[in-house]
């Protein structure tokens, strides 16, 4: 089962939207749901690693 990241990244991004207060509680938890979402969109963009293909060297570019 693949997860959906840019599902993840929308009910987070809400949940932000609902800890609107300026208690200690709303702030807190705004700093962590900011470092879920920027770990939700690293994840989102990976890219598997390439395989880099060697190409042979011409007389002249050695």
């Amino acid at each position: 089962m693949n997860s959906d990241f840019a599902a993840a990244h929308l009910h987070l991004e809400r949940a932000c939207h609902y800890l609107r207060g300026d208690d200690e509680t709303s702030c807190q938890s705004r700093a962590a749901l900011d470092l879920l979402i920027e770990a939700i969109v690293a994840a989102q963009y990976k890219r598997p690693a390439a395989d880099v293909v060697e190409f042979p060297r011409s007389a002249r570019q050695q």
